[in-house]
């Protein structure tokens, strides 16, 4: 049999396919029995597994349930859906709309559920500038980013803690007009009653416990979930023993940032340099 070699490391959906046919072998099923459990013929669950056509959400939610493998498959379609974004990204923004509290610490750039139109519009477009993404990845990447900030005025919205390097505030993004309007927007944000903004100063200098961006949920059922990412990868956590590190660290991060007030303050001084 001419089995064509995969390279999951290609795009989340070669990834998908390629956990597909590995769950697959390792319970000795064949792509035809496979096709008759969840309804699919042969020929799809081969592409599928090659990569050469996309998973739907129903077909992974049968493919779960024909490996009895809880949402496993349903977790990895939605890392296909936000293929623009980091591998685990999806599973993440999943859980971020359950989500009744949710912190965060960015670095370099201004948070995502924070940012304004134009200065998201200046990332994507120099993403797409680089070839890092195309042009419909731009949109793709710009319509889940607006969907995630609907969460800010949602009844009742989530809490939300934020943690900035002082670097977001200060690395230039667009035009003098674009950095200062995302600047007064922090501002206005970290009036709002559910919102704690902090800056990490640079004179914290090592005592700055995080160095990666790290997101982490608090979810309605009382568990912590947690989203940490490097330049090329994004890891999704829910194991209370992975997840407790890097919640103690923030912790400490919030304790030695600075207060909200000062916090404002810095902006406002930045937002004043920056026309």
């Amino acid at each position: 049999m001419n089995i064509k070699p995969l390279a999951p490391d290609s795009s989340p959906q070669a990834s998908f396919g390629a956990q597909l046919r590995t769950q697959r072998e390792e319970l000795r099923m064949t792509q035809d029995q496979l096709a008759k459990r969840t309804g699919y013929s042969p020929g799809h669950v081969s592409s599928v597994e090659t990569g050469r056509k996309s998973p739907t959400l129903p077909f992974a939610r049968k493919v779960d349930h024909a490996f009895d493998t809880g949402t496993k498959f349903a977790n990895l379609f939605l890392d296909v859906r936000a293929s623009s974004l980091l591998q685990g990204f999806g599973q993440y923004v999943a859980q971020e709309a359950k989500a009744d509290e949710i912190r965060c610490f960015e670095v370099g750039i201004i948070p995502g559920l924070l940012q304004t139109k134009e200065y998201a519009e200046e990332l994507a477009a120099a993403a797409l500038s680089r070839g890092a993404i195309g042009q419909g990845q731009a949109d793709e990447r710009l319509k889940i980013l607006a969907g995630r900030q609907r969460l800010l005025t949602r009844q009742p919205p989530p809490r939300l803690f934020a943690v900035l390097d002082e670097s977001c505030i200060r690395r230039p993004i667009g035009t003098p007009g674009t950095m200062a309007a995302q600047l007064e927007h922090l501002v206005s944000v970290a009036a709002l009653p559910h919102v704690t903004l902090q800056v990490a100063p640079y004179s914290m200098g090592a005592g700055r416990g995080l160095d990666l961006p790290i997101y982490l949920l608090g979810l309605p059922d009382h568990t912590v979930a947690a989203y940490s990412e490097s330049a090329q990868q994004g890891s999704y956590e829910r194991d209370p023993e992975a997840v407790r590190p890097l919640l103690n660290a923030y912790h400490h991060l919030q304790v030695e940032a600075l207060p909200q007030a000062a916090s404002v303050a810095l902006i406002r001084k930045v937002r004043e340099e920056v026309q």
